[in-house]
């Protein structure tokens, strides 16, 4: 279906002159919803005056009436006499009325505060800037940066809404891209792992069959075995405060041993020493005799 020739006038007299729907006039025009509900609130194409489709045979009074109705129809172009070429999409900075061209450094000031991810390339053929301007905007040394405020480019009718959402999904297509090529390289490197085993707190024990360490038994279930208890005896159950006061508590004190008399162990060493002196007389009595 082609297009009228100049769309937005077109949407500022249907939307001044009909009840068609936003949706409707979008389709028609080749705008964006949000771009004529924009016009009907006067905060897009302002100062644009509306061109009457009926008038330069674009459009039928019928087709109107017959949409109307419905709100699920679709307007219709009228036959035309002549056939009009549509115009090639342009390469580079599109051109910008001069009117408008105070307005470009708030336009780029919104695009860098809402879409970081567009590059500056799209943002040039967005607004219609360069991008040694768009870097002094980003680097706040523009010679007018304390005046710039961030303002939609379709709302300064810099650009169509169609343009910046095509523009922010193929700069959001070529991130997840990026994105994705980097994880695939990771990968294949075996550089990417998770943070537990580079860290080895899970590795150890990855079944859990390894006991507990002491501080994550929980507290009713710490239990002591005393020395007289038998092996089959049923384990006394102690509570935390019982378990630190057995580990904290003080050795009992040792006995203290007697003082060693010195004069008695040498008596006792006399005794002996007589005792076998008699043993060896006697001996050699037996001897002799013998």
């Amino acid at each position: 279906m082609s297009k009228p020739l100049m769309p937005k006038a077109t949407a500022v007299w249907l939307v001044d002159n009909t009840a068609l729907t936003f949706d409707q006039i979008a389709d028609y025009c080749g705008l964006h919803p949000l771009e004529v509900k924009g016009i009907a609130d006067g905060d897009v194409a302002q100062g644009i005056k509306g061109m009457d489709p009926v008038a330069s045979g674009e459009l039928t009074r019928a087709e109107i009436e017959r949409c109307q109705t419905n709100a699920a129809e679709r307007l219709q172009a009228a036959d035309r006499k002549y056939v009009i070429p549509e115009a090639k999409p342009q390469k580079g900075p599109r051109y910008t009325p001069v009117s408008r061209r105070q307005d470009r450094p708030d336009a780029v000031a919104w695009l860098l505060r809402n879409h970081p991810e567009l590059p500056d390339a799209h943002i040039g053929r967005l607004v219609g800037t360069t991008k040694p301007t768009i870097q002094s905007i980003r680097d706040r040394t523009h010679w007018n940066s304390s005046n710039i405020k961030p303002v939609d480019p379709v709302t300064l009718g810099l650009c169509k809404q169609m343009d910046l959402d095509a523009a922010v999904q193929k700069a959001a297509d070529k991130l997840e891209k990026a994105r994705m090529k980097e994880e695939k390289a990771a990968r294949k490197a075996g550089t990417l792992l998770p943070a537990a085993e580079t860290t080895g707190a899970e590795t150890a024990d990855p079944f859990g069959l390894a006991a507990p360490a002491a501080h994550e038994v929980p507290a009713d279930q710490v239990n002591i075995i005393r020395p007289g208890d038998a092996p089959e005896a049923p384990k006394d159950t102690f509570s935390v405060s019982d378990v630190s006061s057995a580990f904290t508590a003080a050795p009992a004190p040792k006995k203290a041993e007697p003082a060693i008399d010195v004069d008695s162990v040498f008596a006792k060493l006399k005794d002996l020493k007589k005792d076998d002196e008699e043993s060896n007389k006697e001996s050699d009595k037996e001897d002799k005799e013998a």
